[in-house]
């Protein structure tokens, strides 16, 4: 949602033009895929990492404008929330030292914005959900001032009941009766972006859907929300209760939720995943642009798509596909489950472990999907976010007889040979292939990630009699400073 509009309110007549004009971006969009070489090329990463602003107390500091302003960083973007902003990592080539590049930016991107709150004892933080977050800090107050999350607020307001509920179980259950869109500002992530040859696009983008489970697990980063132990990746069930509306029906039955793990195994190419954002999908902004699609595309051109790509960025599927016609035009997946943090070397690693998993896995798939029905791959993922990597999964075996339930960890660990030869297939050399799966490695046989270290330590200052706001600022003190130490989190030292 970085588009910045000016236009804030629509009349029936806008959305008819928006609705008319998907189907002539779908239309254009299907004939450029039929062009021979459209997005051929090297496969390329990017990423977008959301991080919190935080105050010299560890709570959260309302001041994104201010920093941006003050940082002078063009690939820094505004978020939803006012104490969260979004860095916009240059996209980097998939061969070489990939992860290494990626670490490096977030790096000197947090060192920048640590040095500019450090004289007033600020600082920022990469966590899923910030732990000491309290019920004042959302609501139209911490919405950040600009006329594009206005609307979309409004929008989502009137798709869904005037108040509703967030209601996310876990040891201690919470039940929130909210009427507000930043509740979801409270997810922060780290968001992966793989850019593929269109022709191998869908068999890329069935592994990323197959493996998000795995890394949803081994990369949680959200325990707390309002002191409230949850699940291990709380953002999940926060970001969906946030958005949708599990109550609003049409005739009888339920709407496809915005936010959600998808529909179904792919069977073509892309295209079929944006007929199915326009189909499934009534527009919340509708946006037109004076653009002629299909003209432009029967001139030999590349068109915008302004309206396809606005309407993406209004569905919230945890694997998203991407259209992005600046430059050299191309196709993405973007890979939207991982949380924020715990430190740049963990995410890096966690990058490191998608793209390599998802190319090893991406030409043997075939026998794999039809020995797991696409609902239980959604309900991998919905335990995976619930558990981390105590969950149990149900893991498709190409000679097996039943489904049978594994550990998380104990898949991933049997699939790390196959993250090696997906970054031999793509150019990745080999030292930075084990320096990577080396942490990931040590996180499974630790069994630490950033959720299960908060939940130990959150669970200790507890059982020391402090009352919980109190444990949860001396939490977030101590994960503070073991994040800007950059050091991975299974390495992580208990609290004193």
């Amino acid at each position: 949602m970085g588009q910045s509009i000016e236009k804030t309110s629509f009349t029936p007549a806008d959305f008819k033009r928006f609705e008319e004009k998907l189907h002539h971006c779908l239309d254009a969009l299907d004939s450029l895929l039929a062009r021979p070489g459209f997005g051929q090329g090297n496969a390329s990463i990017g990423a977008e990492l959301e991080l919190y602003l935080v105050d010299g107390e560890g709570g959260p500091l309302l001041r994104n404008l201010e920093v941006q302003a003050q940082a002078g960083d063009p690939r820094l973007t505004l978020e939803l929330n006012r104490y969260n902003l979004e860095f916009n990592l240059s996209p980097v080539s998939a061969m070489g030292q990939p992860f290494s590049a990626i670490e490096k930016q977030m790096l000197e991107i947090m060192t920048n914005l640590q040095a500019l709150l450090s004289e007033e004892g600020g600082g920022v933080i990469p966590i899923g959900i910030l732990t000491t977050l309290g019920p004042h800090h959302f609501g139209e107050a911490v919405m950040t001032d600009e006329p594009r999350y206005q609307v979309l607020a409004e929008a989502i307001r009137k798709s869904r009941a005037d108040a509703f509920g967030i209601n996310i179980d876990g040891p201690d259950p919470i039940h929130l009766v909210h009427g507000d869109v930043t509740l979801e500002g409270a997810c922060t992530s780290f968001q992966l972006h793989y850019r593929t040859d269109p022709a191998r696009f869908g068999r890329l983008w069935n592994a990323i859907q197959l493996i998000t489970p795995l890394m949803v697990g081994v990369a949680a980063n959200s325990p707390l929300l309002l002191g409230h132990r949850l699940w291990h990746e709380t953002r999940v069930p926060l970001f969906r209760q946030s958005i949708d509306d599990p109550a609003a029906v049409n005739d009888g039955w339920n709407k496809p939720a915005r936010v959600s793990f998808g529909h179904g195994w792919l069977r073509g190419n892309a295209l079929e995943l944006f007929r199915e954002m326009v189909q499934l999908y009534k527009p919340l902004m509708p946006l037109v642009s004076a653009e002629d699609p299909r003209a432009v595309v029967a001139g030999g051109g590349i068109p915008s798509l302004e309206e396809l790509c606005l309407h993406d960025r209004t569905i919230w599927s945890w694997n998203r596909p991407i259209f992005d016609p600046e430059g050299d035009a191309h196709l993405r997946i973007e890979m939207r489950a991982l949380p924020a943090g715990p430190t740049p070397l963990d995410m890096a690693a966690n990058a490191a472990l998608f793209i390599g998993l998802a190319e090893g896995l991406a030409d043997q798939l075939e026998p794999l999907l039809s020995a797991l029905p696409f609902a239980y791959a959604e309900e991998n993922f919905y335990r995976a976010a619930k558990d981390g990597l105590q969950a149990q999964l149900l893991w498709p075996n190409a000679r097996q007889n039943g489904l049978h339930e594994q550990s998380l960890a104990s898949v991933l660990s049997k699939l790390l040979p196959t993250a090696e030869e997906g970054f031999a297939s793509i150019g990745v050399e080999g030292e930075e292939c084990r320096k990577w799966l080396k942490i990931i490695e040590h996180r499974l046989s630790t069994g630490v990630n950033g959720a299960s270290w908060q939940l130990a330590q959150f669970t200790q200052l507890m059982s020391a009699g402090i009352n919980r706001k109190e444990v949860c600022r001396q939490l977030l003190a101590a994960y503070q400073a073991r994040s800007v130490a950059n050091t991975p989190v299974s390495q992580w030292a208990d609290i004193e």
